[in-house]
């Protein structure tokens, strides 16, 4: 295919007065010997994208930066010493361009779309060490929810530790993550329980599995939802939480079984810790495991692909809206506005 000089691409517009993203014109570079060229063919959105705009998520963040963290695409050239990618290899890229191996012990990041350009563009240069082939089964917009999304439930579900006992987990919230997470369960034979505050987000999440395979909690009706979870395991409470909220910790710990664990993913509810001394006080006496998540490595997605191959889990059903590359302010503003169940995908053109 004819590669052309210039391509589309949307960056940051940050400001007193403006939180956007606006269209920019970048140019395909000379490739060193170890970069690849890829067409990107689909971004998906993830809360940490839209949070930069607003000042609402508290990591160092590029100027006038290319957003978005997770796509798929095509290799369409490579440089001279290229060995593990060929053209034609449908690939998505690593999250932290910085985090290839679990053993890496570099103290610094790479962060898609923080402080790095992301992918929000038709076209993206990677090394090819950062390079992840994506299922075939997978349309380039399910492959586009695996970078982040994907790979952060499966790093808190722990699927690839024996070690971890798991039979239940819950999903705080109806996101990408959790619903992502509510597949993994669902394919790994774990029981999944997720709250929200909407019956009709909580019916949508439901229908993910066989009737009466997803438990549905809404935490306005049930404001001691944790009493729920409880009832819901016979007392015992999960084996795992996915605590995406932060502020909700006290619960969460109220809900995990002696010697489980809380994977702390995010702070949708914000930075407020105050009540985290006396919650982890009583985690402590229940010997569980805290695990501070950020996505996960390379290794994490390589598994995380090989598992959604091996069980043929399709991801359609947990995209909620699809845009096309023209709309990204629109899908922007959508995913903003919380209106969404599970993830905002941008078909690139």
């Amino acid at each position: 295919m004819a590669i052309p000089k210039s391509y589309k691409s949307f960056r940051r517009a940050m400001g007193k007065d403006e939180q956007t993203i606006r269209p920019a014109v970048e140019w395909i570079p000379q490739l060193q010997s170890n970069e690849v060229l890829v067409r990107i063919r689909a971004v998906s959105l993830n809360y940490r994208d839209v949070g930069m705009l607003h000042g609402k998520y508290p990591v160092p963040v590029k100027d006038n930066g290319i957003p978005a963290s997770d796509c798929a695409g095509e290799v369409v050239a490579l440089g001279s010493e290229i060995h593990k990618v060929k053209l034609g290899d449908r690939v998505s890229p690593v999250f932290d361009l910085k985090y290839i191996e679990e053993q890496d012990e570099e103290d610094k990041v790479a962060q898609l779309g923080g402080n790095v350009d992301g992918v929000l563009q038709q076209y993206a240069v990677f090394d090819e060490n950062v390079l992840v082939r994506v299922p075939p089964h997978l349309s380039w917009e399910e492959a586009a929810c695996i970078t982040c999304a994907g790979t952060t439930a499966w790093n808190s579900l722990a699927l690839s530790e024996k070690h971890y006992r798991k039979s239940s987990a819950l999903m705080l919230g109806t996101g990408g993550v959790s619903l992502f997470a509510v597949l993994l369960c669902l394919g790994a034979g774990i029981r999944p329980i997720i709250t929200s505050s909407s019956d009709i987000k909580l019916r949508e999440v439901a229908a993910l599995g066989p009737e009466g395979a997803v438990d549905v909690i809404n935490y306005n009706s049930n404001p001691e939802w944790e009493k729920e979870v409880l009832r819901l395991t016979n007392g015992r409470g999960v084996d795992i939480v996915l605590e995406t909220v932060g502020t909700s910790i006290s619960k969460s710990v109220a809900s995990v079984a002696t010697r489980g664990v809380i994977s702390w993913i995010g702070f949708l509810g914000g930075l407020q810790l105050d009540n985290w001394g006396e919650a982890l006080g009583r985690f402590f006496l229940k010997v569980g495991t805290l695990k501070a998540i950020q996505v996960g490595s390379k290794i994490d997605q390589e598994n995380l692909c090989r598992f959604l191959e091996e069980r043929n889990i399709s991801l359609k059903r947990i995209i909620s809206k699809t845009f096309q590359f023209e709309e990204s302010p629109a899908a922007f503003e959508y995913l903003y506005s919380g209106k969404h169940t599970g993830k905002v995908v941008i078909t690139v053109n």
